[in-house]
């Protein structure tokens, strides 16, 4: 997904990147471009807050992503994609939003919209998402997101 390409990117890491690194490499850039040390024109300090405000966004999508957080997460996650049935879903620019029975609700990032139309015309999309969606793509939890670094 561009979005998260976009966002390893802009902060300097790869898809292996760890929790730690995510947090040296955001503490150094909002070092960086952190609006106090931007007084000299209004220019440059508005420059440094939406900058600031991007590498903050970036920082905090990419660890609801990382490979330690969805560790972290998994044993319930597994319980609700076992357990619990679909509420609601929704598609757009392929991401899959899926709200569960239970109140939580994913995101599954790079879905192309074959598997989103095969979702709707299953008959068990509750089954289809298990075989199809639920281990196959990137994902995080929006209902909570959780962050420890």
């Amino acid at each position: 997904m561009k979005k998260i390409v976009d966002y390893r990117k802009l902060l300097g890491v790869n898809e292996a990147a760890e929790l730690q690194e995510l947090k040296t490499t955001y503490r150094s850039l909002m070092k960086a471009w952190h609006p106090d040390k931007f007084q000299d024109s209004p220019e440059s300090k508005l420059e440094a807050e939406e900058k600031s405000k991007t590498i903050i966004e970036a920082y905090h999508f990419l660890v609801s992503i990382a490979p330690e957080t969805r560790e972290q997460s998994f044993a319930e996650y597994t319980i609700t994609t076992t357990t619990s049935s679909i509420a609601d879903f929704e598609y757009k620019s392929q991401v899959l939003k899926i709200s569960f029975a239970d109140g939580n609700t994913y995101e599954y990032f790079d879905v192309p919209k074959t598997v989103y139309v095969k979702l709707i015309n299953a008959d068990s999309p509750g089954r289809f998402a298990r075989r199809h969606i639920y281990n196959d793509y990137v994902y995080r939890s929006i209902s909570k997101l959780v962050a420890t670094a």
